[in-house]
């Protein structure tokens, strides 16, 4: 099975009702909006299964909230050295839980490409 080409890869995200309705705006049309209730660890895993199985998903966007219901299986994507999908973790609106969110994003991308990347 071939590559699909980048410009082809689609971006989605798993988040609550606020940051899809805002990506949504941006064109992000694959999405899951989780509903915070008892059944939200399982919604989040199924939509995070899902989406690491399609090909044409180049890029998932997730609510840094929900990363504690999937960290056995964002270690697995990262330690597949696979391509794609790229999850990152977007914060929530009241804040992150980094301290330092540049040395956080600046080690996620070294561990994602193998470099860093100064701007």
């Amino acid at each position: 099975m071939s590559a699909i080409p980048a410009k082809h890869l689609n971006i989605a995200a798993i988040g609550d009702e606020d940051l899809i309705n805002g990506l949504r705006l941006t064109g992000v049309s694959r999405y899951y909006v989780i509903k915070e209730n008892h059944g939200a660890r399982e919604d989040v895993r199924r939509a995070l299964s899902e989406l690491i199985d399609e090909p044409n998903i180049g890029v998932v966007m997730i609510l840094e909230d929900y990363v504690k219901y999937v960290e056995d299986l964002l270690a697995r994507v990262r330690e597949g050295r696979k391509m794609t999908p790229v999850i990152i973790e977007v914060p929530p609106k009241f804040g992150t839980k980094y301290k330092d969110v540049v040395g956080h994003y600046k080690k996620f991308i070294r561990e994602s490409i193998g470099f860093d990347i100064e701007i």
